[in-house]
C-alpha cells in the first residue's frame, strides 16, 4: 500500500491529480497542467513536493572511509556545507543509485537517496559498513520541498539572508517563517533553486507560506520533462542495476584514483554511451524504444517527451560507441522508423 508525504491534503487543497509513485501516493499534475508549470519553473518558480526522498546520515570515525569505499565520486577534499552528487555501484560496475552527499562537518554526513531504492540502499550500505561509524535511515522524520525556478531566489530573500551562495551548497538551521529548515542549493529542473528539508511537522505550513507567496505547485510530469530538459539521469532510466555510470556519461563523477565498489569494471572502456537525439519525424519516444542505424539495431531510449522549451520531441538513449559517433538515427516508434538526430546534452541549458 502506498504511502503518503505530510503535504498529501495539501495537494487535494490545491487540486493535485494524485497517482501512486516509487511507494507513495503524489500529484502528477495540478489543474493547470503539466505544460503551464513546466513554463512557470522555467520562466518563474514552482514548487514540488519530494518528501518522498530517502535520508540516511552516516557518522563516526569512519564514515569518511566508509563513503569513499561505497561510491564513486571522492570526499576527501569536500568542504563543510557542501553537496556532492555521486552513484554507488555493484561490484560489476552497474548501479544501485545515484545520490547526494551533504557534509555537515568532520565525521557527520547527510545522505538523500532515490525513494524507490531507499530500503535496497540502506541495505547494501549496512551489509558493507566497516570500522566505528554510526548509520540511520531517517526518512520517515523528513519532509523535503524543492524551490526551482529563476525567481527561487527572490522567494527566498523575503524569508532569510542566510542563502547558501554556491550550487551545491547548503545552510542548516535556517529559519524561515519560524521554522528550521536545512536551506540547499540545489534541484532536479536544470534552473537555479532550492531544496527545503524539514520536519514532518513544519512542511505544510511551509508550503503554505510559499502559496502566500504567489509560488504555484508543480508535479511528476513536469518535474520529468525539466530534469530530461536538463540532460539530467533518473534511476531507472539513465542508470540501473543493468546500467554503468560510464556508459551514461557519469564519468565525471567517477574517481578512478581512489578504491571503491565497482571501481575494476568502472575502469575499463565502456561499449555503449548515452547521447541526446531530437527527433524530425513527427511522434514522441518513450523508454525501451529501439534505436537503429539503417537496419541495425544499435540501442534503446532512456527517457524520451515533448520539450515544451524546445517546441521539440527529444530523446536519451544509450547506443554502441561505434554508432555514437555517427549523427543520424532512426527510433521504431509503435512500429514506425522515426528519424532523430544526435544533438548534445544538456538539450536546455539556462543563462546564468
Amino acid at each position: 500500500m502506498e504511502k503518503k508525504t505530510a503535504l498529501y491534503e495539501m495537494h487535494e487543497k490545491c487540486g493535485g491529480k494524485i497517482v501512486p509513485f516509487a511507494g507513495y501516493l503524489l500529484p502528477v499534475q495540478y489543474p493547470k497542467g503539466i505544460l503551464h508549470e513546466h513554463r512557470t519553473v522555467r520562466e518563474h518558480v514552482g514548487m514540488f513536493d519530494v518528501s518522498h526522498m530517502g535520508e540516511f546520515i552516516m557518522k563516526g570515525k569512519d564514515a569518511l572511509a566508509n563513503l569513499n569505499n561505497l561510491l564513486t565520486n571522492s570526499f576527501t577534499t569536500m568542504k563543510d556545507g557542501f553537496v556532492r552528487y555521486t552513484i554507488m555501484c555493484y561490484p560489476d560496475g552497474t548501479t544501485v543509485d545515484d545520490l547526494l552527499v551533504y557534509k555537515r562537518k568532520d565525521e557527520d554526513y547527510l545522505l538523500v537517496v532515490n525513494a524507490s531504492n531507499c530500503e535496497k540502499d540502506f541495505r547494501w550500505m549496512q551489509e558493507h559498513l566497516f570500522g566505528e561509524v554510526e548509520f540511520e535511515n531517517i526518512s520517515d522524520q523528513v519532509s523535503q520541498i524543492a524551490l526551482q525556478g529563476p525567481e527561487a531566489v527572490s522567494i527566498i530573500e523575503q524569508f532569510t539572508d542566510d542563502i547558501p551562495a554556491k550550487n551545491y551548497s547548503f545552510r542548516d538551521n535556517v529559519s524561515i517563517g519560524g521554522y528550521n529548515v536545512l536551506l540547499s542549493r540545489t534541484g532536479y529542473t536544470g534552473e537555479d533553486g532550492f531544496e527545503l528539508y524539514c520536519r514532518n511537522e513544519d512542511v505544510a505550513a511551509l508550503w503554505q507560506l510559499l502559496l502566500d507567496k504567489g509560488v504555484e505547485p508543480c508535479g511528476l510530469g513536469a518535474r520529468d520533462t525539466l530534469r530530461l530538459e536538463a540532460g539530467m539521469p533518473l534511476y531507472g532510466h539513465e542508470l540501473s542495476d543493468a546500467i554503468k555510470p560510464s556508459e551514461s556519461a557519469l564519468s565525471f563523477f567517477i574517481k578512478l584514483d581512489k578504491d571503491f565498489i565497482g571501481k575494476e569494471e568502472l575502469a575499463k572502456t565502456p561499449e555503449r554511451k548515452r547521447i541526446g537525439l531530437i527527433l524530425t519525424d513527427r511522434g514522441i519516444a518513450r523508454e525501451h524504444c529501439p534505436v537503429f542505424q539503417g537496419e541495425k539495431e544499435v540501442g534503446f531510449v532512456t527517457s524520451g517527451t515533448f520539450s515544451p522549451t524546445l517546441n521539440k520531441a527529444v530523446a536519451m538513449a544509450i547506443v554502441s560507441v561505434e554508432a555514437a559517433e555517427e549523427n543520424e538515427f532512426e527510433i521504431e516508434v509503435r512500429g514506425r522508423h522515426l528519424k532523430a538526430e544526435k544533438t548534445a546534452l544538456p538539450f536546455y541549458k539556462r543563462n546564468k
